[in-house]
């Protein structure tokens, strides 16, 4: 019996989680067994899981789950060192030569066990199956804008948090740029055709933000893009990639620009192909930015986990996508979660 352990998330402001109670009772109706960690922050509550027919564990118990229990997740387990003797289901971020990436594999290899990484996660054409990129791209545009509003008012972009959906943090940004009359600068928006630039662009439009839209053939010709500077606002929506232009060039900042805020909403600056060379670290929800030049300012909006800013609808949408294929767990050796282990092993060696 194919026996799927929801375990809880120990990040910091991850309220998001892969299945609904609805999916569990749809696996559970297959045949397959669940179990569902208790939460301290979960935005879906323990006890609809368990009327739907989970078992119940205690928060971070997956350690101790039986070896053939696949662990599913979404971030990053702790990072202890211990081995990992169980198959996981999560977003490893293993396979860019990530000093993360390669601690983790190291312990997959100790442990015997795998990693089924949900970016990774492709139909026969390449395609991601489940992603939770229409979120990172409205929520990362939410905090860009946020950060441009700072600036206006002489500061730092300030604390993020979480909202209980999209139209609250829209009426908040509308009501403070109304408020103190702010001029939201143009955006542009690069991979616009994406889920990613798709968010962004629909918080922009929300918002009333002149957007210019960019997508693989804008970018065609290899960068640096001298038009980004001419932008108040970039939006990088492109997961980096060995044939991803640069887009902004390192010393942006020194340069003659109308570029205030860049919000790199791939978020991938320890990868050696990253298109925003402005900077070297991501950012906190504490810090949503970091300023690269102060005169005129220049803000990094970097946060890797924008999706949970809004966890419920991110939650609720991602869990769709993707329980056609958990209920496809019972032949793991075939279709996406072939292909993921087939990714797996040809980067743990």
């Amino acid at each position: 019996m194919t026996h799927l352990w929801v375990r809880a998330e120990n990040r910091d402001n991850e309220e998001r989680v892969g299945i609904t109670p609805d999916g569990v009772a749809a696996l559970i109706a297959q045949g397959m067994r669940v179990t569902v960690e208790d939460s301290r922050q979960r935005a879906l509550p323990l006890q609809p899981y368990l009327e739907a027919g989970a078992d119940r564990a205690d928060e971070g118990a997956w350690v101790d789950a039986p070896r053939d229990a696949l662990i599913f997740g979404l971030k990053e387990l702790p990072d202890d060192g211990t081995p990992l003797p169980h198959r996981h289901i999560m977003f490893g971020h293993a396979y860019k030569d990530q000093a993360d990436g390669k601690r983790l594999l190291a312990r997959f290899r100790e442990g015997g066990g795998a990693l089924y990484d949900l970016e990774y996660l492709v139909d026969e054409d390449g395609r991601r199956v489940a992603a939770f990129g229409y979120w990172a791209g409205f929520a990362g545009a939410a905090v860009s804008v946020m950060a441009c509003a700072a600036q206006q008012r002489g500061a730092v972009c300030p604390a993020v948090g979480t909202y209980t959906s999209a139209d609250a943090l829209v009426a908040e940004l509308r009501h403070g740029i109304n408020r103190d009359a702010l001029a939201v600068p143009d955006a542009l928006i690069i991979g616009a055709l994406g889920r990613v630039g798709t968010g962004a662009a629909d918080l922009c439009d929300r918002l009333g933000i002149a957007t210019t839209k960019w997508d693989m053939a804008e970018t065609a010709s290899g960068g640096p893009f001298p038009q980004v500077l001419e932008h108040g606002l970039f939006l990088n929506c492109i997961l980096a990639g060995p044939q991803t232009p640069v887009f902004v060039p390192a010393d942006a900042g020194k340069r003659t620009r109308a570029l205030s805020v860049i919000g790199d909403i791939a978020c991938d600056p320890t990868s050696p192909f990253n298109p925003v060379p402005v900077y070297d670290r991501a950012t906190t929800w504490d810090a949503p930015v970091v300023r690269v030049q102060d005169a005129p300012p220049l803000d990094v909006m970097a946060i890797d986990n924008l999706p949970a800013m809004l966890p419920v609808e991110s939650s609720e949408d991602f869990a769709g996508q993707l329980l056609p294929h958990l209920l496809a767990l019972d032949a793991m050796e075939d279709g996406v979660w072939g292909r993921a282990h087939a990714m797996f092993k040809r980067h743990a060696g």
